[in-house]
């Protein structure tokens, strides 16, 4: 678990733009967020 202020892990995850994305490719950024939506490109 991580609290508050602590680094998140260094992660890749792909993009919908079909590329690959790393966390650590934002340092030095003022913000980084990070939004998931469960199932949202999932058929139904």
């Amino acid at each position: 678990m991580l609290d508050t202020g602590d680094r998140p892990p260094d992660f890749t995850l792909p993009a919908s733009t079909g590329e690959d994305v790393a966390l650590h490719s934002f340092t030095g950024s003022a913000n980084v967020l990070l939004v998931f939506y469960p199932l949202a490109f999932t058929p139904v």
